[in-house]
């Protein structure tokens, strides 16, 4: 039992009676808005996570950095 054509009209046709035009209007802008919203949201969680995962280089770079700091501290700690 599948729904054809005029079946789909009469649907269409009482829902329209049972909102009005207005109401459906709003309904649909609604609609559009939340999926405006999910899809920036959607991008901010790839921007975030693109942005808190550094690149393998800036580990190493981090890394050597760190090293030479130690290896400063170490020596002036010595010094002293």
């Amino acid at each position: 039992m599948s729904l054809g054509w005029p079946q789909l009209l009469l649907i269409a046709l009482l829902i329209l009676v049972l909102f009005g035009r207005g109401r459906i209007s709003e309904m649909m802008g609604d609609f559009g808005k939340g999926i405006k919203s999910f899809k920036k949201g959607l991008n901010e969680d790839d921007v975030t996570t693109s942005a808190s995962t550094p690149a393998p280089s800036q580990i190493e770079n981090s890394k050597s950095t760190d090293t030479a700091e130690t290896k400063q501290a170490d020596s002036s700690s010595t010094s002293n």
